[in-house]
């Protein structure tokens, strides 16, 4: 009985934007974020052990074995992962790190060329929040951080006074490679050490500005349409590596890859500049309820504010 009331509790539902409905999310070691994130011996576990690098760089070397194969097939076949836009079938993968950051046949997202169009990073579920207070911008109701405590750098921060913050988070179901919203040219990298806590809503309301505890990078995005985009990358359990596949300082074009996080639930978050881009209606209305929206790489999601 005990077991059945958590499960309602932390039933997380997305919205369909296609559909217009929402669903249930499969979520992989659901038992396991339940009971590392709300129980008192899960909790301590979490804190003396799975928060640290080497819980997950010890998981992430086992994923780049080739024993670690031999959970691929139950994994697509237990979170229904479609197979059919993937460069490489299922048998041909040499490691679940290898499945996990898997590419995408080029029809697979088509992307909106539309310049004035802002399109989603990657796969996920998406969260948006418009006007923010760079001291309080939400990670989950009722819980919030700062800009500045997020990159460490106040400059960069106040550029985003008032603009407009999206959230992707990568579940480990979903495809894990991450791109530019737009063409222009991507700056260096930054480095920021920090924990490894799930980045699953189950922990997100469980720790208190998440998102600065733990491993993350960031860079700023001088794009053509939508002014300097910041972009960040926040590691989490069992996140072997974030890798960026991008060159500093050499154009990109909307849709190119940016990089990729291996095995483990990642978030992408992108701030932009006040009076740059309108997010689509109904991602704000979700967001302002509380609800994820579901989005795939390239689709719509805002317009360009001209």
């Amino acid at each position: 009985m005990f077991y059945k009331v958590l499960t309602i509790i932390f039933m997380i539902q997305i919205y369909n934007r296609t559909t217009k409905t929402y669903e249930e999310e499969l979520i992989a070691g659901k038992k396991y974020i339940e009971w590392t994130y709300e129980s008192p011996l899960g909790k301590n576990i979490t804190e003396l052990f799975a928060k640290k690098k080497l819980f997950s760089k010890i998981y992430g070397m086992y994923c780049d074995t080739k024993l670690s194969s031999n959970k691929i097939s139950s994994f697509i076949e237990s979170f229904n992962v479609d197979m059919t836009m993937a460069k490489k079938k299922a048998h041909e993968f040499n490691s679940f790190n290898d499945f996990f950051i898997r590419e995408l046949t080029p029809e697979a997202r088509p992307l909106n060329k539309d310049e004035n169009i802002l399109i989603s990073p990657g796969d996920g579920r998406i969260t948006t929040y418009e006007n923010i207070d760079l001291d309080n911008i939400v990670q989950i109701k009722g819980l919030t951080y700062s800009l500045r405590e997020l990159i460490n750098d106040n400059t960069v921060a106040d550029k985003y006074k008032n603009g407009v913050c999206l959230i992707l988070r990568l579940c480990p179901t979903d495809y894990h490679r991450f791109h530019f919203v737009d063409s222009g040219t991507p700056c260096k990298n930054h480095f920021i050490k920090g924990y490894y806590y799930s980045v699953n809503p189950i922990a997100l309301k469980s720790i208190p500005k998440l998102f600065c505890e733990n491993k993350r990078e960031w860079s700023l995005f001088k794009s053509d349409n939508f002014k300097d985009v910041l972009h960040i990358e926040v590691g989490a359990t069992c996140v072997g590596s974030i890798l960026q596949s991008y060159s500093p300082n050499t154009r990109v074009n909307k849709g190119d890859e940016k990089g990729y996080f291996k095995f483990g639930g990642s978030t992408t978050i992108l701030f932009f500049e006040k009076d740059c881009v309108k997010i689509d209606t109904d991602i704000l209305e979700q967001s302002n309820l509380g609800f994820e929206c579901k989005v795939q790489l390239g689709e719509s999601i805002g317009t360009k504010i001209i």
